[in-house]
């Protein structure tokens, strides 16, 4: 890590401001161009304290940047990874509020609904399958309390920036079509993603690190470094197989995800 105790206090104290303002901050990059991975993951904790300090719980955990196209479009080889809070959750076919986010996107995801708590260093696949009570079609609502481009230097936002802003999640939505993890080939999962009644993207599981089951082993393994496990009752998003689609006001989003089931959301 790079930056003091203090410093990490301060942006996570601006991103909430930000949430809580809808108006965005400047990158983190180049406030502290020296900030690491740690240093991002050290913000979201002081983000996960100070929510759930004003009372939020923990519902789960998010996978991010899991496909080869969104990793080299940051110049990275890894994904991320954020905390997802009781007041993410969004009915299916629900209709969000005007100005609840910022700059909304919408991502097809696989969820993994857990039974037991999994986690250490060695998870192996075994022990995804053996933790998941069931997987179900979702949505990811994605927002960013950063601003995308610096308007003075033009620099886009980078990973750092991504990772301290809870790896810009804001919201998930499940299908109410649930499958145990064992009776479906998750690799030849898809979803045709549709935006007022026009396709926008599609996409198959695999493109989630080649299996979603996969991105689930590389969330334990993570989260162990960082002293976490995945606990029983929790919802991941494994990761998404398409790229994000902007929601302005008055979007429509429908997401047929075939036999494996279908999810819809508005924003008003």
């Amino acid at each position: 890590m790079q930056l003091t105790s203090d410093q990490h206090d301060l942006a996570a104290a601006d991103l909430l401001t930000a949430e809580a303002s809808g108006q965005q901050i400047g990158l983190l990059s180049l406030r502290h161009p020296d900030m690491d991975m740690d240093d991002c993951y050290q913000i979201q904790t002081r983000i996960m304290a100070q929510k759930q300090a004003s009372g939020r719980t923990i519902i789960g955990w998010k996978i991010g940047l899991t496909s080869k196209a969104m990793q080299a479009a940051l110049g990275i080889d890894i994904p991320d990874s954020g905390v997802l809070f009781d007041d993410m959750l969004f009915d299916n076919n629900a209709i969000v509020p005007k100005g609840r986010f910022i700059q909304p996107r919408i991502e097809a995801e696989i969820a993994f609904v857990m039974k037991s708590e999994v986690g250490g260093a060695d998870v192996t696949r075994n022990d995804i399958l053996a933790a998941t009570d069931h997987v179900a079609p979702s949505l990811e609502i994605l927002d960013t309390r950063i601003l995308r481009k610096d308007p003075e230097t033009g620099q886009p936002r980078r990973i750092l920036d991504t990772i301290s802003d809870n790896a810009a999640n804001a919201g998930i939505v499940l299908g109410d079509k649930t499958w145990d993890v064992d009776s479906v080939d998750l690799r030849w999962v898809g979803a045709i993603v549709s935006r007022n009644d026009e396709v926008e993207e599609t996409g198959l599981g695999a493109g989630v690190l080649n299996d979603p089951v996969e991105s689930m082993v590389w969330l334990a393994r993570r989260m162990a470094a960082y002293g976490q496990r995945i606990e029983a009752g929790q919802i991941v998003l494994s990761g998404s197989f398409i790229r994000p689609v902007e929601c302005p006001p008055g979007a429509a989003i429908d997401a047929d995800f075939g036999p494996f089931g279908r999810v819809g959301l508005s924003f008003g």
